[in-house]
């Protein structure tokens, strides 16, 4: 058993060591950083036609972005069935990206285009445009401010208003840089982060940009629900604040799992 811990240890370091940059063997020594796994506590049905870019909550119904040409949509769905009852299509020239809902707007990035979206919530009309330079990936806020990334690992801070920059975030893991950061949720003052091509989930503090927990979400999706071809990578944790509920999903997944953190044994 220590055998088999020890070696579910390294490889899970693998993983952040090849997004840092950096060696596990080099890391280990000096590991500090919280490791965490998953219950599994509900299981809802999501639509595998979505490549989830962006996905969050609130009263309770589901709000997620996809991506690719000519596929790209913002969908409000029913948690419990899965199924759209709004949709956006945005314009076959852009890659849907990440959102985040902030005052009653749904802002909405696109991956190459230089140009994210601002929809009412209500009404699901986009009302208005807004630059960035770079990619855009993913979408959180923290009440005040928007956080976004763009699979550097660097975070950029943007006034909802302006668009402006107002700060940047330099995300470390033990002094290395956490490169491929995608999806953001901003929960109880941490920023949660997919991290691209692996099933990892990071926790960074938003002052420090330090790496403050580790949560390991291999197995989540079992081998016989994915499709060859077609099933893709872990991507979009939603909080629901009200109930303190934590929902991910992956990108044309056919479920969506309500997941509780706990420590790693």
């Amino acid at each position: 058993m220590k055998f088999f811990m020890r070696f579910l240890l390294v490889f899970v370091l693998s993983i952040f060591m090849s997004a840092c940059g950096a060696r596990s063997q080099s890391v280990e020594p000096k590991l500090q950083v919280p490791f965490y796994t998953y219950k599994t506590i509900n299981v809802f049905p999501h639509n595998d036609a979505a490549f989830t870019q962006g996905l969050f909550i609130s009263d309770g119904s589901l709000y997620e972005s996809t991506g690719k040409y000519g596929e790209s949509r913002l969908l409000k769905t029913n948690l419990e069935t899965g199924e759209a009852v709004q949709t956006l299509a945005l314009s076959h020239q852009v890659f849907g990206e990440g959102s985040t809902l902030l005052n009653g707007k749904i802002y909405v990035l696109t991956w190459r285009s230089g140009a994210g979206l601002v929809v009412d919530s209500k009404s699901f009309k986009a009302e208005q445009t807004f630059k960035y330079d770079g990619e855009g990936w993913g979408l959180t806020h923290d009440g005040e401010r928007l956080i976004m990334s763009d699979g550097t690992a660097t975070l950029r801070f943007l006034d909802p208003e302006d668009f402006s920059q107002t700060g940047k975030l330099s995300v470390t893991y033990n002094g290395n840089p956490v490169q491929k950061l995608n999806e953001l949720e901003f929960i109880n003052g941490e920023i949660f982060a997919n991290i691209w091509q692996s099933d990892a989930i990071v926790r960074i503090d938003p002052v420090s940009g330090k790496v403050v927990g580790v949560i390991d979400m291999r197995g989540i999706l079992s081998e016989e629900d994915r499709i060859d071809g077609k099933t893709n990578v872990l991507n979009g944790i939603a909080y629901d604040a009200a109930s303190g509920r934590l929902f991910v999903t992956g990108k044309n997944w056919p479920k969506l799992f309500e997941v509780e953190i706990i420590p790693r044994p």
